[in-house]
């Protein structure tokens, strides 16, 4: 995995995140609310948002890569989110979906778009039998999405996170390649 992989929907560009999205992704990962149910703590200054950016640059150079896109409005450049597959396990083909968004561009359907594009390329790319998802079973908008794109409720994991100086409850959810109906992916 070389070279990123950009993806285009009709309304956004995925690209790679890079050090000059650091204020954005600040500004989303640091609003306390909204990232409530993101499963980290908020970030807090510009130096933890830099790290994070280089945490995702280095899930490309692990034996198993993960991929993070950033997503950019086509008509309006700038950080708007992330999506991405990571703790990809080869031998299984699966690997595990996450996303968060600008709390302004929630409720959109921009990330049902992202998403469908990263799960058609997972599926075509990564040869990808299960897309997996853990989802707070409070979060009723991530719920909500994954059930569109065709996620599963398989269980409920016991105190498997820690955040927020608490231990959370997470539903864990699936998505087969045989139950995907999207179609392709759109990379370039």
């Amino acid at each position: 995995m070389a070279d990123f992989p950009r993806l285009e929907t009709p309304r956004l560009i995925l690209r790679e995140i890079v050090e000059s999205d650091a204020a954005a992704l600040l500004a989303i990962h640091g609003d306390t609310e909204h990232m409530k149910w993101f499963g980290s703590d908020p970030l807090t200054n510009l130096p933890e948002a830099q790290r994070l950016i280089e945490v995702f640059a280095s899930w490309r150079q692990l034996p198993n890569p993960g991929t993070r896109w950033g997503l950019e409005l086509r008509a309006q450049p700038g950080l708007i989110g992330s999506c991405g597959l990571f703790a990809w396990n080869r031998g299984w083909k699966k690997c595990v979906l996450g996303y968060e968004i600008a709390p302004m561009q929630a409720g959109k359907g921009l990330m049902q778009e992202a998403l469908q594009s990263v799960i058609a390329w997972g599926f075509e790319h990564l040869q990808l039998n299960r897309i997996e998802a853990q989802v707070h079973g409070e979060n009723a908008a991530s719920l909500a999405l994954l059930a569109k794109l065709g996620f599963v409720i398989e269980g409920r994991l016991r105190q498997v996170a820690f955040w927020s100086q608490a231990h959370h409850d997470l539903l864990q959810l699936a998505l087969l390649k045989a139950e995907w109906p999207h179609g392709s992916s759109q990379a370039n």
